[in-house]
């Protein structure tokens, strides 16, 4: 097993409330990581991110409020620990200003990444690409019908 802990961004969160089949990638991923028994982690962000994606999925009617709310609760029930101390905040912001992110939402998960020693699994292209080799793992999740793929550092 590469690493036992494993860091989950809001587009991966995403991806496994929507997976249509239980052979999508994320579906596989989370089935996989429990086998394992892999610890699942993220910032305290990620369900201030779910929600506000969920909430824009409603603005544009791609869910109705009643799926929306549905799949909110299927995503605070997910066993994953959240992590929110000062410590990340601040290397949050170390991050940020090192990768010349436009925001520090995503440096947030690649502290945490960082911190804890994990891989970071997203499907955030933008984040595969502003995220630095030398630093942990970041993991690309393929879109449904594709396999996974590690980061975009030819890991």
């Amino acid at each position: 097993m590469p690493n036992s802990v494993v860091c989950l961004d809001a587009s991966f969160i995403l991806r496994l409330l929507t997976s249509t089949t239980p052979d999508a990638p994320a579906m596989r991923m989370w089935r996989e990581w429990h086998k394992e028994e892999r610890r699942l982690v993220a910032p305290a962000l990620l369900y201030y991110e779910v929600t506000n994606a969920l909430h824009r999925y409603m603005i544009h009617g791609e869910l109705t409020p009643q799926e929306a709310s549905e799949l909110l609760d299927k995503a605070l029930a997910l066993d994953i620990r959240i992590y929110g101390d000062p410590d990340l905040h601040r290397r949050a912001l170390q991050m940020a200003q090192l990768f010349s992110l436009p925001a520090a939402y995503d440096a947030h998960y690649l502290a945490l990444t960082e911190q804890l020693g994990a891989e970071l699994w997203t499907a955030d292209q933008r984040l595969i690409r502003a995220a630095d080799p030398r630093w942990p793992p970041v993991c690309l999740l393929a879109k449904e019908g594709a396999g996974e793929q590690k980061g975009g550092h030819g890991q």
